[in-house]
């Protein structure tokens, strides 16, 4: 009798454990496959973001992902800018980081190279490999090439200490740029772009 009752003990230790093992196994594949955005997601944000001329957004959000897979935040937002020879170019929206939730984000953008006239235009970005949201609140170095005339899309790409940040930039107004300068993201509105 007293055998038979400690192989019941230690089958339900043994059966506690399977359980707790399984639920935890459950729980890691949940949070492995709910830390970044999927497709179809960022293509009906990209388009609501985007607005009227936003067809393209598909094409260029799967190209994105092609070449860097799902990323796991995305801003909305947009920006006013203009240069000749020297440019700025000023921005705001909303942070969308897939485990933090939303936050306002501000960016300020000097450059300098070929760069001539003014522009508004609206924004949306992938951004890959931002564990912390804290961590975009800096300057990230790029070389841009840009032109919109009337309306027209282009993407620059942001890279900083693993970082990576794909803008799509949808603009209205006549601005052309091959340029090299950087963008600072903050929380707050700046006036200083450096």
């Amino acid at each position: 009798m007293r055998r038979t009752i400690q192989n019941l003990i230690l089958i339900h230790r043994l059966s506690l454990l399977i359980i707790v093992l399984f639920f935890s196994a459950f729980a890691n594949a949940q949070d492995s496959t709910d830390t970044t955005y999927d497709e179809k997601t960022l293509i009906d944000a990209g388009t609501e973001s985007l607005g009227a001329g936003a067809e393209n957004v598909a094409k260029v959000i799967e190209n994105l992902f092609s070449k860097y897979g799902e990323p796991n935040a995305y801003i909305s937002g947009s920006e006013a800018g203009g240069g000749f020879v020297v440019g700025l170019r000023y921005g705001g929206g909303k942070l969308m980081h897939k485990i933090e939730g939303e936050q306002p984000i501000h960016w300020t953008g000097p450059s300098i190279g070929f760069d001539a006239g003014a522009g508004a235009v609206k924004t949306f970005a992938l951004v890959y490999n931002l564990y912390d949201a804290e961590e975009i609140y800096r300057r990230f170095p790029a070389l841009e090439g840009s032109f919109y005339f009337v309306g027209g899309m282009g993407v620059s790409i942001y890279s900083s200490k693993g970082i990576r940040i794909a803008l799509v930039r949808l603009g209205a107004g006549l601005r052309a740029q091959a340029t090299v300068g950087y963008m600072k993201f903050s929380k707050k509105k700046r006036i200083n772009p450096f």
